[in-house]
């Protein structure tokens, strides 16, 4: 699924998506996606890529757990969450085409007057990473003296570094630090598993205070 290829013919699966590529010529291969379809003269490899679930254009991406976490004072929770990703179809750094997998959802966070639209998915937070196309690896931290609880992590992921190995993509790492009542989550930039391949340089982006 995710990875390079060679510009011949084939057929490649993308989660609900299928890609055609068919040899016009000894030089040209016709790309084809649903209605989407390119001319390329051949020329190095075809990259499939995951990339950051912006949607129209959101900055932030909203994981709500099917079950709030209690974590107990100076203590530490790691798990996972199933997390939407969208795909770019890349020449080299030339983006061809760009799609999402599976259904769009979004959501108001904050308030009507002064929130934001975010990217938004609902998921459980599993204590072993799941098997589905999109994972975010959560660890959450209460470094604070008093129980605390948590039912959603908000994050930046605008420009955002993915990670990926042939068949899952996977979002940096995320921390999540309980030290007061507003969650701070910091997108580390750092893979979440050793042995996966960074879809561009490695960054973290500025720490994001969760206030509603």
């Amino acid at each position: 699924m995710f990875g390079e290829y060679d510009l011949k013919t084939r057929f490649i699966r993308v989660f609900d998506k299928k890609i055609h590529l068919t040899e016009e010529t000894e030089d040209i291969v016709v790309y084809r996606r649903d209605e989407v379809k390119r001319i390329i003269k051949k020329s190095g490899k075809l990259k499939i890529l995951p990339s950051p679930a912006i949607g129209y254009g959101v900055k932030l991406l909203m994981i709500r757990f099917d079950e709030p976490i209690a974590i107990p004072p100076k203590d530490t929770i790691s798990g996972y969450a199933e997390a939407p990703v969208e795909v770019d179809v890349k020449l080299g750094k030339l983006t061809i085409d760009h799609f999402i997998l599976g259904k769009e959802k979004y959501a108001l966070y904050g308030t009507v007057d002064v929130g934001v639209i975010t990217r938004y998915h609902k998921s459980p937070f599993y204590l072993k990473e799941p098997e589905s196309v999109g994972i975010a690896k959560i660890v959450i931290s209460n470094p604070s003296k008093e129980w605390k609880i948590v039912d959603r992590v908000v994050f930046p992921i605008k420009d955002s570094v993915m990670f990926f190995n042939a068949e899952k993509a996977y979002y940096p790492l995320l921390i999540v630090t309980l030290k007061t009542d507003t969650p701070e989550v910091n997108n580390t930039g750092k893979p979440p598993e050793e042995n996966l391949i960074p879809t561009k340089e490695a960054l973290s982006l500025p720490n994001f205070l969760m206030r509603w």
